[in-house]
């Protein structure tokens, strides 16, 4: 006969939590932002648990007589075991100094009991023969949410929330010019926006060719080598060599088209050579899965946030993504995928860029800057994106312009601050981005 398994626990270290809250008014703080009761495994210690966060809760002291009381008052005194039992509790714990201690271990056998219900839970869906897909996407869920447990995050009043923004406020009086978000290194634009800030959706758009593959890949080599901060790249378009290819020619500032006939010199070896190696220390993951669904790509961007603490998404392009299951159009596709970047942005509190292509319409128009009415195939592009930006460039259209290698990059929607136009050189045999040489002053 197979022994009866019991979930894990550990009655030690939840008597001496109570007990330590019952002899150091200073341990009740401290473990209430750990644990929950369902945290404890015996429902005896729940229900004193419980008994000691309404105490707390209303400022009054928790000491024998009045947890008693209070579990009285609730009928269950005798159910807990009675004073008898609370003095017990006292007495175990010959310090208070590592309730905290005590606490993680009671958390981490919740969290395993956690993980024993969400088997379960998954081997069941399984035995149902659900699809696939969804089975997939709960068991992800199930375990992303237990492995997110551990962070303490609840609801915060006021005076908590105040004191955080105020402080914000004057590290930013005190460090002018700097950004609050992540920096994308182009100066002008991030002025403009205060940096990409963490649970953004930024879409940027723009007609075949003009060069938001090049934008964003300088965007994450900026962050990523200057700023040393883990970035994931899908790439549903080219593949990541190519890719890799790209950052390379970018990075050593060498003509991509020499690099691809061969034909290079002493110097360019020299370059690349160099470029090589600061590229291979950069936190870049690129995923080149084609047609990827947003369910997988959910599922490998928490994967890669709990292993790489990754701060930054580009997603290239949004219109190749599939959806999750049918719908009656394309729209509602390109809608439904929209959104799940955007939860996907807040639940990983990290800024996404995602690359969208421009309907034909913007070139019918007299100057033929684009705008939010451009995006192609949804509505809901433009409403769940915190930032929509156009990259327009003039000798796209006409080779003669005397604004030649010019890009303009147009906020034309800015959700929480201005829109406006900012400029940058593009170099594009090289792929360069950057900031256009000062004018001359008169």
């Amino acid at each position: 006969m197979e022994e009866l398994k019991l979930p894990p626990h550990n009655l030690e270290a939840e008597q001496s939590v109570l007990g330590a809250m019952l002899i150091d008014s200073e341990a009740a703080p401290i473990v209430a932002g750990i644990l929950k009761p369902s945290h404890f495994y015996r429902e005896s210690h729940r229900l004193i648990y419980e008994t000691m966060l309404q105490l707390f809760s209303k400022a009054e002291p928790i000491d024998l007589i009045t947890l008693s009381d209070a579990l009285a008052q609730r009928g269950v005194l005798e159910q807990v075991g009675d004073v008898q039992y609370l003095t017990l509790l006292a007495n175990l714990v010959p310090s208070s100094a590592v309730v905290e201690h005590y606490a993680q271990i009671v958390q981490s056998k919740a969290i395993l009991r956690d993980l024993i219900n969400a088997a379960q839970q998954i081997s069941a869906a399984c035995y149902q023969q659900e699809e696939v897909d969804s089975v997939l996407e709960e068991a992800e869920r199930l375990i992303f949410q237990l492995s997110q447990s551990r962070i303490r995050r609840d609801f915060q009043g006021m005076p908590e929330i105040i004191a955080e923004v105020y402080e914000r406020i004057a590290h930013l009086v005190k460090n002018k010019g700097s950004v609050s978000g992540l920096a994308t290194g182009f100066r002008a634009l991030d002025e403009l926006l205060s940096g990409l800030q963490p649970s953004d959706l930024i879409i940027v758009a723009a007609r075949p060719s003009v060069g938001k593959t090049a934008f964003a890949l300088n965007i994450a080599q900026n962050v990523a080598i200057r700023q040393q901060q883990a970035v994931a790249i899908f790439s549903l378009e080219m593949a990541k060599d190519q890719l890799a290819m790209r950052m390379l020619c970018t990075e050593a500032r060498v003509d991509g088209q020499k690099v691809r006939s061969g034909w290079l010199d002493a110097n360019d070896w020299a370059k690349i050579s160099e470029a090589s190696d600061i590229l291979a220390e950069a936190p870049i993951f690129i995923d080149d899965t084609p047609a990827i669904t947003a369910m997988e790509m959910r599922s490998k961007a928490r994967r890669l946030k709990l292993e790489h603490d990754i701060q930054l998404i580009i997603v290239d392009y949004l219109q190749l993504m599939r959806g999750g299951g049918r719908t009656e159009s394309r729209q509602q596709e390109v809608a439904e995928i929209t959104r799940s970047l955007k939860a996907l942005a807040r639940e990983l509190q990290v800024p996404l860029i995602a690359l969208s292509q421009l309907s034909r319409r913007a070139e019918e128009r007299e100057g033929k800057r684009p705008g939010l009415a451009d995006l192609r195939e949804s509505g809901e592009i433009e409403q769940a994106a915190d930032v929509v930006a156009f990259l327009y460039r003039e000798d796209y259209y006409d080779q003669d312009t005397p604004n030649r290698n010019i890009v303009e990059v147009i906020v034309g929607k800015h959700r929480n601050g201005p829109v406006g136009t900012v400029k940058l050189t593009n170099l594009r045999h090289i792929g360069l981005f950057s900031d256009p040489a000062p004018e001359p002053a008169n």
